[in-house]
């Protein structure tokens, strides 16, 4: 992984840890249950994104390794990637 997406990684993880605490915080707060919801959704997103940067590694590094494929065509597994990142739900 290049220097640059180890950062936005590294960024992307420590925004989610800072939600993670600022919920704590908000139920020791006794806070709008509604508000902890937002905070929790966005905590999830972040991690949702950050698992995609991942998962794009893994394709690179691991899965598609030493295979010469067009860069318009990881360009169409990117955005099908983020889609589908986008409308996955958790859960039954």
């Amino acid at each position: 992984m290049a220097r640059e997406d180890d950062k936005k990684l590294q960024d992307r993880l420590a925004r989610v840890e800072g939600q993670i605490r600022g919920l704590r915080k908000m139920l020791e707060d006794e806070r709008a249950c509604e508000d902890v919801l937002n905070q929790l959704l966005a905590a999830r997103s972040g991690l949702e994104q950050a698992g995609l940067l991942i998962l794009d590694r893994h394709l690179h590094e691991c899965v598609l390794e030493g295979i010469d494929i067009p860069e318009d065509a990881m360009e169409q597994l990117r955005r099908v990637l983020r889609l589908w990142g986008r409308h996955a739900t958790t859960g039954e």
